[in-house]
């Protein structure tokens, strides 16, 4: 079943001895001799003396005065009600609403928040930056003040949406949850829904469900009530309310099924579901978490028509098996959703399978080799397994800290892609060692000259010419080293005509990014980043545009972000 969803029963039993928590029988009254007064207390309980086993003391009987009835009940205060229910010191404010602090509380300065959630809505995810969905997850997730002309809640709801479309699901889900539920709006309802249901847990639903059914009239929270009593134990109330909801067609047959399914699972259901997805026409959030939740294995054909944000969802599922996560989980890698351990945990928990695929179980071995064999010649030869003839990027992480235990010295044929390799998972100043012996023009040393957290050195347009990666890559290494200030202003203005890169471009984006960084808005500047990279490959995002966002980034204080972005555009462009 779901993550944190326990199966409940109808009839639960009790694990307790016999006899244990049972009210004691009640002594029969002895009869009070005539003329006697009862007594107005009960006598002391006395222990039995050691050589009288078995002794029994009887207390008297007490005498219980009866209520007096009211002529009129006191009525019942809903608003006292609720102050017991969430007393005031537990309350959250919905003026600052998020987790943890990795981003300044007033990151949207005094930026309109009608304009910050056009900005989100807008944003098309998942971003071909990792780099930059890395930041923007940080971002999202943070304990931020809500801005002006918009409401707490929405704001979240906003957010979570955003982080659901990066792939972020575990994120978007811990965001809605920084709400209380009495300040639920029916956005945040709805994405609620998709973040339980991207994190396959429809137990997640059940402090929601009886609430947001009267609010949105959506038959997904109409069958969470009807779930929920089953994950609650009362099975026949649940199969009671499913039937009418059947009757009353809440929702296409498939769904329905998947409902019963959980409903089956949770309460005692009186007989199997089975889930053709035959009669299924398309993959929905609805049909991915319940499906995950009670195991039911959706077909690849299925996950290959959805957004690359369900690699995401999936990557993070622990209901589904590891040898099936491994390639959405190197996509989501790719993504910026899953870090080099996790990649490297996830292949060790393969490797621990004994019926695993060849192929998995091929790439867990030659990781491990990487990773761990005393030989360094051996660890290269695995490193340039795993890589291939052209690397993929989620590789490249998966092998960042393998890369490190390789002494940088010259004559290293591989020198290029182990600096690649380690910059992928942010190791810049490691990847620096290397800078003696990397060959001038080439990959290795652009990337370098990116990542230098330490070097005020400048470059001059003959060293751009130098590099041997070809026109884009040629014209976006120019643009990171003028955006993060390694040109001089003049050598930059020639530099950009000779290559065709207009910095000075103005336009509605430029002009609100300008405001952003003069306000000191690093959370403003990161939202439209995401907006200048409105595209499915670094190939479609224009040099002048990646200049702008480092620049940015660069100047509210974000430089090791634009730093790794700029290293980012050209090792995968």
């Amino acid at each position: 079943m779901a993550a944190g969803a326990g199966l409940a029963q109808d009839r639960p039993e009790s694990i307790l001895p016999p006899g244990f928590g049972e009210p004691a029988a009640r002594p029969t009254p002895r009869p009070t001799p005539s003329g006697q007064a009862p007594a107005s207390a009960p006598a002391p309980v006395v222990a039995p003396p050691a050589d009288a086993p078995g002794a029994i003391v009887q207390p008297l009987p007490i005498e219980t005065p009866s209520p007096t009835p009211s002529a009129t009940p006191s009525p019942v205060d809903p608003a006292a009600l609720a102050a017991f229910e969430m007393p005031a010191y537990a309350r959250r404010s919905l003026r600052s609403v998020g987790i943890d602090g990795a981003m300044p509380a007033d990151a949207f300065g005094r930026a309109d928040g009608r304009f910050l959630e056009e900005l989100m809505r807008r944003t098309a995810a998942p971003l071909p930056s990792r780099w930059l969905s890395i930041a923007l997850r940080r971002l999202l997730v943070s304990r931020l003040n809500t801005p002006a002309r918009t409401g707490g809640a929405d704001f979240a709801a906003e957010r979570a949406w955003l982080l659901l479309r990066m792939g972020e699901a575990m994120a978007a889900r811990a965001v809605v949850q920084q709400v209380d539920n009495r300040d639920y709006t029916p956005k945040l309802y709805q994405v609620a829904l998709n973040a339980m249901l991207a994190t396959g847990d429809p137990a997640g639903l059940c402090p929601l469900a009886d609430a947001a059914f009267p609010v949105t009239r959506e038959g997904g929270w109409a069958l969470a009530g009807a779930m929920c009593e089953a994950l609650a134990g009362d099975g026949a109330a649940a199969r009671q309310r499913y039937a009418a909801l059947r009757r009353r067609r809440f929702a296409d047959p498939f769904d329905l099924r998947l409902a019963e399914k959980v409903i089956g699972a949770g309460g005692q259901g009186r007989q199997a579901v089975t889930i053709e997805w035959s009669d299924a026409d398309r993959l929905t959030p609805w049909r991915f978490g319940l499906g995950i939740a009670t195991g039911v294995t959706i077909p690849d054909e299925f996950y290959a028509a959805t957004g690359p944000q369900v690699n995401g969802w999936r990557a993070l599922s622990p209901a589904i098996p590891a040898v099936q996560r491994l390639a959405p989980a190197e996509a989501a890698a790719a993504q910026g959703v899953l870090s080099n351990i996790a990649l490297v945990d996830l292949y060790g928990a393969v490797a621990a399978i004994d019926d695993a695929p060849a192929t998995a179980t091929s790439a867990a071995s030659d990781l491990r080799t990487a990773y761990a064999d005393p030989d360094p010649t051996n660890r290269l030869a695995a490193l340039k397994s795993l890589w291939g003839a052209d690397a993929p990027y989620a590789r490249l992480i998966l092998t960042a800290r393998a890369a490190v235990r390789q002494a940088a010295g010259p004559n290293n044929d591989e020198a290029d892609r182990l600096v690649a390799a380690m910059l992928a998972a942010g190791l810049d100043r490691t990847a620096q060692r290397w800078a003696p012996f990397v060959q001038a023009g080439g990959q290795g040393w652009a990337m370098l000259a990116l990542a230098d957290a330490d070097s005020g050195r400048r470059y001059a347009a003959g060293a751009i010419e130098s590099y041997s990666g070809g026109d884009l890559r040629r014209r976006l290494l120019f643009a990171g080293l003028a955006g993060l200030g390694r040109m001089a202003a003049d050598e930059a203005q020639r530099e950009a005509e000779s290559l065709g890169v207009d910095l000075g471009a103005a336009n509605s984006w430029t002009r609100a990014m300008d405001r952003a960084v003069e306000a000191r808005e690093p959370g403003t500047v990161l939202l439209l980043a995401a907006i200048g990279m409105q595209s499915d490959t670094w190939r479609g995002v224009p040099p002048a545009a990646l200049y702008r966002i480092v620049a940015a980034l660069r100047a509210v204080g974000l430089e090791g972000e634009a730093r790794m972005i700029a290293v980012e555009a050209i090792a995968r462009a």
